[in-house]
């Protein structure tokens, strides 16, 4: 879920390559939310900075619940600047986007 059409398409193309299934992408908050709760996906990306209702926001509504996904977030901010915002937010973990690998989700998972 990012608000960029390119780096969605990016991260689809780079991690259907290294195994994962992707099966929606989102480009603010409130779809992001409705994507979500219609897929029922087992790991949410998203993206620290969304439009609408921000990546935080959305995590920390995503991970109420009993079946919640993982949600991990991203940006193209240094990991140090997110560390407080993964916290609050619920996520499993941040990367930041230069280095998303299906190997730096795994260890996350």
């Amino acid at each position: 879920m990012d608000d960029h059409p390119s780096f969605r398409a990016t991260a689809r193309v780079l991690l259907e390559a290294e195994g994962f299934d992707v099966v929606g992408e989102a480009a603010d908050g409130a779809s992001a939310l409705t994507e979500a709760g219609r897929l029922q996906p087992e790991v949410v990306l998203l993206d620290v900075q969304l439009p609408h209702i921000d990546g935080c926001d959305v995590a920390a509504l995503l991970t109420g619940n009993d079946n919640s996904p993982v949600v991990i977030l991203v940006s193209s901010r240094a990991s140090s600047d997110c560390s407080p915002l993964v916290t609050r937010s619920g996520a499993r973990g941040f990367v930041p986007k230069a280095e998303l690998s299906g190997d730096r989700l795994q260890e996350l998972l």
